[in-house]
């Protein structure tokens, strides 16, 4: 059986805690989109770790890791966060790397920062890790996959090919310096050495685990809002983030995807540019900020402040339908024990024309929320493991969201440990 976990927001809702938990009864963990640009926070027995590349898998030694061919693969990236957690006490994981995925060029880190300078004030909120590039060759077809870095001839006759290319640019546009091939190539070998020992056949790895019965979690990465094609484009990332993606991104049958949970957390939080309807700003947006997540509301790759907001219902449900959620996971619920009241976005005010419907990113300039309040349950509810002893205000917050997104809310994080988690039926 393959499940998903996906985000239904901007990202940074809490896959990664998620992730770690059902991670124990997989067989498998899949990382199918995205690379270096986004982070998920696990805390767990060796300590506090924020994983890139790696799937949230690693920790557990009866688990294969698997980064497929959807990813966008920076190799020193990826060799250096698995020395982070061997440093720190965790045995090294089972782990395969797809000889399909796209490899991160040196030039692509480079290129992205460059636009970013360029754009100025009107950039996409990049975190400059090279992802647009890097998925723009792959459609280009002068990407480099990671098999194509194991023959000497074509290796360098490719890297010729695209330093023409790519020079045009970074001399006429940019007027920064050239692509030394020679160099380039020197550098490619060296990579190729490091990843070797990790290459192989995942998707072959994939089918056979499927036929033998074992248990599969695709681990997304970003969330609905950040998805390419049906996110809040242009401020997306440059790859899929949805749970149907997994299917092309692992290269598994998308039949075989039985469940997907997607992950929202309590509250809203974003990093990035574009719209964010509910943002709160001054005294009232910091306190958030200072008390959200596993230590406050900052980006686990970036280290950037994150934007937050109250609870968007308007971008929940839209987000938990195009991921084709099965379960709902409410994250972090037990940060917003502070408040004598809360607020929930209901609907979108967009040019004078209430809707429940998420808009476009042109209408979605022009939306203003429309709130429902909701009492708090002023007390600290971490280490509560059943539902009804939470707070009947904490319960009320729950079924009130879970009715108006019309996706079940199955798991509560209510704390940043993995064992902080309300299993829960639920009402719909």
């Amino acid at each position: 059986m393959v499940k998903a976990i996906v985000g239904a927001n901007w990202g940074d809702e809490g896959k990664g805690k998620v992730t770690d938990m059902l991670a124990e009864k997989a067989d498998v963990i899949i990382r199918y989109q995205g690379g270096f640009n986004a982070g998920h926070t696990i805390v767990n027995n060796y300590g506090k770790f924020a994983l890139h590349l790696l799937p949230s898998g690693v920790f557990y030694d009866h688990t294969t890791s698997v980064i497929a061919n959807g990813v966008a693969l920076e190799i020193p990236a990826f060799i250096d966060e698995l020395k982070g957690l061997t440093d720190k006490g965790v045995p090294m994981p089972k782990i395969l790397v797809s000889d399909r995925a796209n490899v991160v060029m040196p030039y692509h880190k480079l290129l992205d920062r460059y636009e970013e300078e360029r754009l100025g004030k009107a950039g996409f909120g990049s975190t400059k890790s090279g992802m647009a590039p890097c998925y723009s060759d792959r459609y280009a077809k002068i990407g480099f996959q990671v098999n194509e870095l194991f023959n000497d001839e074509t290796l360098k006759e490719k890297i010729h090919r695209v330093a023409e290319l790519k020079n045009v640019l970074l001399e006429n546009l940019y007027h920064k310096p050239l692509i030394d091939e020679k160099e380039l190539y020197d550098e490619m070998v060296r990579q190729r050495e490091l990843i070797r020992p990790f290459v192989a056949d995942t998707t072959v790895f994939l089918h056979n685990a499927i036929k033998e019965g074992k248990s599969l979690l695709l681990e997304g990465q970003l969330g609905a809002m950040r998805d390419i094609d049906l996110g809040i484009y242009p401020m997306t990332t440059s790859s899929s983030t949805l749970a149907g993606f997994g299917a092309s991104g692992a290269g598994i049958p998308p039949y075989e995807i039985k469940q997907i949970y997607a992950v929202s957390k309590a509250y809203s939080s974003c990093v990035g540019a574009g719209p964010f309807v509910t943002e709160l700003f001054g005294e009232e947006g910091d306190e958030l900020r200072r008390r959200g997540g596993d230590g406050g509301e900052y980006g686990a790759t970036t280290g950037r402040p994150r934007r937050v907001g109250w609870y968007d219902c308007v971008s929940s449900r839209y987000g938990c339908a195009v991921q084709g959620a099965t379960d709902c996971v409410l994250s972090v619920l037990d940060c917003l024990g502070y408040l004598d009241e809360i607020k929930v976005c209901t609907a979108y005010d967009v040019n004078g024309n209430i809707t429940k419907d998420f808009p476009h990113t042109t209408d979605l300039y022009n939306a203003k929320p429309v709130y429902t309040t909701l009492k708090g349950w002023k007390c600290d509810i971490r280490g509560i493991k059943k539902f009804e002893d939470l707070p009947i205000e904490a319960q009320q917050y729950v079924d009130f969201i879970e009715k108006e997104i019309q996706c079940p809310i199955t798991l509560i994080s209510n704390g940043p440990a993995r064992e902080d988690m309300i299993e829960r039926k639920s009402k719909l």
